[in-house]
């Protein structure tokens, strides 16, 4: 996989070597219970429903050599990372998983795994119910980057969610990181990770660099040589955060209207089911005052108004001497009237 090195970190680092046994532990948050497996929405691609690993493969692309028990996928100490046969950018992605139930072993060698992103960015996976590891390896942590928030595991054997959003990094034509990753998580439903920017991909005792590499790539699951088993994993893929901007301009066509037309329309309108507008006049524009906020009025004729910063419509119709008898505005698919006061 060809890559170009970028000099750039995704952000300032944290100060703290990787995995410092002095680093403060996050506090400890009981979870509320869960009820079942969390059903996938309409939208979600479904990557394990307990019946099959087709969605899956092993390092060398063949078959996944995890196993199914019971509707639950389980690592095969030894078997290798599972990866996604399909990949993805920006996901927002449901994992179930659980430790062993019979506790062997301690601090990093308990039910430990890893949910990678991208095959990249790992959150955590550990037995971290009563057991002391260092703050950024246990369940929740961005590997040996950012600690959880808080602890928010269940005892072992116990199911767990994580709910994962991950807007993946973004590179110049050049290879210059452009904008790293960012990831937000819950830990059965807790928030441990608020939209942190990993430093670079995770790994073990050492930094790596963001390095250009493609916009999709599988996601994976770490054998550690622990049994730690997977249920009910799914994601929805997400759009890009750009806004979608409108076709057509909102006001295609601004006009300027004489000091004369402008003074006719300041005055009083009288709403129909009670209430009082005004339309006030301040260095040379026109306001639409309705309960607090003026609403600056843009002419497109001497009888429409758009609003500057709202989509809306004030439109104007004139009696037969060209005065002003009604002001109609329409916002947000309604529509109210007022008439001009005496």
């Amino acid at each position: 996989m060809a890559s170009v090195s970028t000099p750039l970190f995704g952000q300032l680092p944290t100060g703290w070597k990787q995995h410092d046994w002095d680093r403060e532990r996050p506090a400890i948050v009981t979870p509320g219970e869960l009820a079942g497996p969390v059903a996938p929405p309409s939208d979600a691609i479904v990557l394990f429903d307990g019946m099959s690993l087709d969605k899956w493969r092993s390092a060398d692309g063949g078959p996944a050599k995890w196993v199914i028990k019971e509707g639950v996928m389980e690592s095969v100490p030894g078997s290798g990372y599972v990866y996604t046969a399909d990949s993805f950018g920006d996901v927002q992605l449901h994992v179930e998983w659980a430790a062993p139930m019979k506790v062997v072993g301690k601090s990093q060698g308990r039910g430990n795994s890893g949910v990678f992103l991208q095959g990249l960015f790992e959150v955590q996976v550990l037995d971290s119910f009563d057991n002391i590891t260092y703050a950024d390896g246990q369940a929740g942590a961005i590997y040996g980057q950012y600690p959880p928030l808080v602890n928010a595991s269940r005892k072992p054997g116990e199911w767990q969610t994580y709910d994962i959003v991950f807007r993946r990094p973004h590179y110049e034509e050049n290879g210059t990181l452009q904008q790293p990753a960012r990831m937000t998580v819950f830990h059965n439903g807790v928030l441990v990770q608020d939209n942190v920017r990993p430093l670079g991909p995770t790994s073990w005792l050492q930094h790596h660099r963001y390095s250009k590499s493609e916009e999709k790539r599988p996601l994976s699951f770490q054998d550690h040589g622990n049994p730690v088993r997977y249920r009910n994993v799914w994601l929805r893929e997400l759009p890009p955060e750009s806004i979608p901007q409108p076709k057509s301009p909102y006001d295609p066509v601004i006009v300027d209207l004489t000091e004369e037309q402008k003074k006719k329309l300041v005055g009083s309108y009288q709403r129909s089911g009670g209430g009082t507008w005004e339309i006030t006049s301040k260095n040379g524009k026109l306001y639409l005052n309705i309960i607090v906020n003026p609403l600056e009025l843009i002419p497109h004729s001497a009888s429409e108004f758009g609003l500057k910063y709202t989509a809306g419509l004030v439109t104007i119709q004139y009696d037969d001497a060209g005065n002003p008898k009604e002001l109609e505005f329409q916002m947000g698919g309604d529509t109210s009237r007022a008439v001009r006061a005496p």
